[in-house]
């Protein structure tokens, strides 16, 4: 079946960003040159994104007062694409790890209504740390449990997501949002996709993450199990 997406202006990306001041404006630049509209939504950064880039008619730029994390940031972009009457958007990461070049091939995975495309990285380049992919491996697993769907990425940030993950109820709103939100979409509407994407790693010394391997882990892991509970009850008509 041919996309639903066949020209860029039907949708839109967005950008959530926190402290990524020395690559927000490449990775800006990078989308604005493949012709897509964005939306960066500055999470409460120290160095404003405002005070970097330049609103336009191709960029629309939210601020968040403080720190409120990811998950919430890709909901206020969500919002606003809504808002602006698109029914897709894509989520980028703001530290240059993903390539616009690939957008294309989320799009032409779309054929049905309330889909998630999820560009599962490809990790068989230099300077994926080993840690990388053993956390894929984990958190994989537990959303294939949780779900029935077989991932191979669960951990990317670059997704193209139906502006109807609005209407989920979903609590999480720092990085275990990323689990939550293809955990409970299949649930509703058994309908994600998987497509290999290229993307790009720096070296250690260049590397910015503001994952926390300890906190951020610990509170993916309990979701997961939480997941898991509420998909026992939901089996047993509970819910």
């Amino acid at each position: 079946m041919s996309s639903l997406l066949s020209l860029n202006n039907e949708l839109i990306v967005v950008v959530p960003t926190y402290n990524n001041p020395k690559t927000i404006l490449n990775v800006s630049k990078d989308i604005l040159n493949h012709n897509y509209k964005l939306i960066i939504v500055d999470d409460g950064s120290d160095t404003k994104v405002s005070s970097l880039i330049d609103e336009n008619e191709n960029i629309i730029i939210l601020r968040h007062d403080y720190n409120m994390g990811k998950g919430e940031a890709i909901l206020t972009g969500a919002k606003k694409a809504k808002e602006l009457g698109f029914h897709y958007f894509v989520s980028m990461d703001g530290d240059g790890q993903h390539l616009a070049s690939e957008l294309n091939k989320l799009q032409q995975c779309i054929n049905s209504e309330n889909q998630i495309v999820i560009g599962s990285r490809n990790f068989d380049i230099e300077n994926v740390p080993k840690k990388s992919k053993v956390g894929r491996a984990f958190h994989n697993f537990w959303i294939k449990l949780n779900s029935g769907y077989d991932i191979h990425d669960s951990l990317t940030g670059f997704r193209l997501y139906p502006v109807s993950i609005l209407d989920l109820n979903i609590k999480s709103r720092r990085f275990n949002f990323e689990v939550e939100v293809l955990v409970k979409h299949y649930w509703k509407y058994k309908n994600i996709t998987d497509t290999i994407i290229e993307c790009y790693y720096p070296s250690p010394e260049e590397r910015v993450s503001h994952f926390d391997n300890y906190n951020d882990t610990i509170a993916i892991t309990l979701l997961h199990l939480k997941l898991f509970f509420q998909r026992v009850f939901l089996l047993k008509g509970f819910f």
